[in-house]
């Protein structure tokens, strides 16, 4: 998995959540800055986690799809207060509705961050969504971060999971996270065997995920185009969207303020698809 991601070494932790935290950990000091966009996972959805277990300086910033500029760089990591710190860029980016990073973006602000002495952590959850997309190896991505995770459990479809690689260093300082964190079990082998399943069987197969996602979009009269992965952003005008979708039998999720996601993977075929279609374009997107 280290090489696939292309660093040196690697360690399988139960969640995405808790292979973020031991990243930052392994890589900062208290009082260090973090820079993320401002609807990150890491900022938005773990709880303040890395302020209580790392002592990390949270500093979001607004971004289009999520994507970290350098001038973002420049501005929040000041050289006057000392080199080091921490950037935190998402790939696919999940508020923004599963949207890809452009390589050359991604590698111009890990360049930035470098250059300003901060590392950069690749929350990587669905890089195997991006990577499937735009038809690149997930390395072209991990490989310019200094730490990478990727999570087998979404979807990917394992029941849980995540990993996360770096140099042989920062993951010895990892592996002492895991186990401060509760992360230690005797039950990774069979929660492992579920992850080499999913490499060797549902990573070519997210292509179709993400033909579904269009495909619904299309139906309930949302651009296609706006769908890179498996994603739907679908706009919720008065707050009630999903409830009328519940009562039509769809389940969606919240995405950011004002809109819903609605999320295809293995578990969804084409039927499903076409059943959401029916149901949401009367009782979603017509009375938003």
């Amino acid at each position: 998995m280290a090489e696939l991601l292309g660093h040196e070494a690697a360690l399988f932790l139960p969640t995405a959540t808790m292979a973020n935290q031991a990243a930052l950990r392994a890589q900062t000091k208290p009082g260090s800055v973090l820079l993320a966009e401002e609807r990150t996972h890491t900022l938005v959805y773990e709880w303040g986690g890395p302020a209580i277990h790392s002592g990390l300086i949270m500093r979001g910033v607004p971004a289009e799809a999520g994507r970290v500029t350098r001038d973002d760089v420049d501005a929040v990591l000041d050289p006057d207060l000392g080199p080091g710190g921490i950037v935190v860029l998402e790939n696919t980016h999940r508020s923004s509705g599963g949207r890809v990073w452009p390589l050359d973006e991604f590698r111009a602000t890990a360049d930035a961050a470098h250059e300003r002495g901060a590392a950069v952590h690749l929350d990587g959850a669905r890089l195997f969504n991006a990577s499937v997309a735009v038809r690149r190896p997930p390395s072209d991505w991990a490989g310019i971060a200094d730490s990478v995770t990727v999570c087998f459990s979404k979807g990917l479809g394992c029941p849980t999971g995540a990993i996360l690689a770096g140099s042989a260093g920062l993951i010895e300082r990892a592996w002492e996270s895991k186990y401060l964190f509760g992360g230690a079990m005797r039950q990774s082998g069979l929660l492992a065997a579920a992850a080499l399943y999913a490499l060797d069987h549902n990573v070519e197969r997210l292509a179709d995920d993400h033909a579904r996602a269009r495909r619904l979009a299309e139906g309930i009269g949302i651009d296609s185009a706006d769908v890179e992965t498996n994603f739907v952003a679908i706009p919720d005008g008065d707050g009630r969207g999903i409830d009328r979708a519940h009562d039509a039998g769809v389940l969606l999720g919240h995405l950011r303020p004002g809109w819903l996601r609605a999320v295809t993977h293995l578990d969804i075929t084409d039927d499903d698809v076409e059943a959401a279609v029916g149901a949401l374009a009367q009782q979603v997107v017509n009375t938003v």
